[in-house]
């Protein structure tokens, strides 16, 4: 690989293959400018937006969504990885937009009311973003409307909840049941998740799974997607 004199890579002078690869790493080390340089790199050599997405970023995640949940890689580490996809993202997004990508699904996704914490529940929104997902973030201390108001407008396939304190997760049953008594409980997958909760709490509650990390967000969210997808089809 071209070193420039201060000892950092040239990146336009890079293979795409070698460049590609170079972003995955700047990736895994959450080097947010030099992702940001890439896609700018990649995009100028005339790559479709959808590509740069896949081939890169998505692909990027995927190594650091395994790694997560494999214990190689901890939060702050891939909160840095999260935040360089965020900005590679900034510049795909409305190129996106504009080519009608297809898209992996839509999710709605807020922490409950009464709990302020939102480390976890950014971090789903990343790798869920990095899994081709478009997210709708609620915030912080939704109540049942923010989540109702949301459902109309979006037509989420998942609606993801969050909450980190003992107190605030009956709040996710009282969502999920006003789902119910609205009669669009069936509408969408519930994903719950955050520290103190756990399989058998998301089943007494009536949620679809317990996702214990993002990582596993995102394969549950695909898992769950692609069975709705085929139900519908079949």
């Amino acid at each position: 690989m071209t070193e420039q004199s201060n000892g950092e890579i040239d990146l336009n002078s890079l293979s795409d293959e070698d460049l590609v690869k170079q972003m995955m790493d700047d990736l895994y080390d959450g080097l947010k400018d030099e992702v940001m340089e890439g896609v700018r790199i990649l995009l100028a050599r005339e790559w479709e937006p959808y590509r740069v997405l896949t081939d890169s970023l998505m692909e990027g995640m995927r190594i650091v969504g395994i790694d997560f949940r494999d214990g190689i890689l901890f939060v702050p580490e891939v909160l840095l990885s999260a935040n360089a996809m965020k900005g590679g993202m900034e510049i795909l997004r409305p190129l996106l937009a504009e080519t009608g990508a297809p898209k992996s699904g839509k999710m709605v996704i807020g922490t409950v009311k009464g709990d302020i914490h939102d480390i976890g529940k950014n971090l789903v929104i990343m790798m869920m973003e990095g899994a081709g997902y478009e997210v709708i973030d609620l915030g912080i201390n939704n109540p049942v409307e923010n989540y109702l108001a949301a459902i109309e407008e979006h037509k989420p396939d998942i609606l993801g909840m969050s909450a980190l304190l003992t107190t605030t997760m009956p709040y996710m049953k009282v969502v999920i049941d006003t789902l119910t008594e609205k009669e669009i409980r069936d509408d969408v997958i519930v994903l719950v998740g955050g520290a103190p909760l756990n399989e058998e709490f998301a089943k007494a509650i009536g949620a679809d799974a317990y996702c214990r990390d993002a990582a596993v967000a995102v394969d549950t969210a695909n898992e769950l997607v692609a069975r709705r997808h085929n139900r519908a089809a079949g």
